[in-house]
């Protein structure tokens, strides 16, 4: 039985033991019930703000990994570890590593997000356009910022491992004369000066994040009744006509398919699996065609079943 306290200034009479225990049983809910994000990257990187769109009805303790492996590595560890992984880009096309990640570590998808790519130029505060001699980002940022970079040719362009890393490194290392280009949010983290935002060439270039669970905490993060999307992954006798057989049953269960993507099983010459994400209006109408192509695959395995994620800035 439990006895509730009531603590004041006035409740001279409660041992202070009984206070101390209630702060720290207070504090071991409390860190039980926050959300503790495993990323690739670290704070201000496109994961980060990924993370705090997606994630905005409370607070968050954010884990940092250096490699996806590492992400899928720490979910292994502890399965109240939620994580955000990005699976696709509208211009780079899919992360094919991180679906072979995903498959392997048994957790499955809850959510997703998809998040427009702009990236700003930035420098420490006490410096100018006239001061900017290197700029520094992650290939990838260099790339989708070519047409900018190209009417700025003075500059020494340095590739680095991470674009959010580069204002880092610049802020704590107090390197004159560099710049950063990242997502807009890492200049109020680390204290940098915004010099031009939406640098980008391509003004439509969207990332798609997949948040992760383990199967054991999935319930707790979707609410069933919004689910609308389903990611799957099947392996197909290498007989003519079975992807189509495959294709016909979703049709014919009217079953929108908005990705599909094969991958090569190693050490099986020209056989594959494939990767599916289907939306659905009917979620009884999505199971029956799941059971109506169970008896057509030589393996099958559904990812997560989620809403339908939204687009952000």
């Amino acid at each position: 039985m439990y006895q509730s306290v009531t603590f004041s200034k006035e409740n001279n009479k409660v041992p202070f033991h009984t206070k101390r225990d209630f702060v720290y049983i207070y504090n071991k809910v409390k860190r039980k019930m926050t959300k503790r994000i495993a990323i690739q990257g670290i704070k201000g990187s496109f994961h980060d703000i990924a993370a705090h769109r997606y994630f905005t009805d409370g607070e968050f303790e954010l884990v940092c990994c250096d490699t996806f492996e590492e992400v899928f590595a720490r979910m292994h560890e502890d399965e109240q570890l939620i994580s955000l992984v990005a699976i696709e880009n509208t211009i780079a096309g899919s992360l094919l590593h991180n679906y072979e990640l995903l498959r392997e570590s048994g957790a499955t998808i809850v959510g997703e997000h998809k998040l427009r790519i702009s990236h700003s130029i930035m420098c420490l505060p006490g410096e100018d356009w006239d001061d900017i001699s290197e700029v520094n980002s992650h290939p990838v940022a260099l790339m989708q910022c070519r047409d900018f970079l190209s009417r700025h040719r003075r500059l020494k362009v340095v590739e680095v491992a991470d674009t959010a890393g580069a204002a880092a490194d610049i802020s704590h290392g107090q390197l004159h004369g560099h710049a950063a280009i990242c997502h807009k949010d890492a200049a109020m983290i680390y204290g940098m000066k915004l010099l031009q935002e939406g640098i980008e060439t391509n003004k439509h270039n969207f990332t798609r994040f997949l948040v992760l669970a383990s199967p054991q905490h999935a319930d707790e993060l979707r609410q069933m009744e919004k689910v609308n999307k389903s990611s799957v992954v099947f392996t197909l006798p290498h007989e003519e006509g079975s992807l189509s057989a495959i294709l016909s049953v979703l049709s014919f269960y009217k079953l929108n398919l908005t990705k599909i993507q094969s991958l090569p099983i190693i050490g099986k010459e020209w056989q594959y699996m494939f990767y599916i994400d289907l939306a659905f209006a009917d979620y009884t109408r999505y199971r029956q065609a799941i059971n109506a192509i169970t008896p057509l695959v030589k393996e099958m395995n559904i990812l997560g079943e989620y809403e339908n994620g939204k687009q952000s800035i």
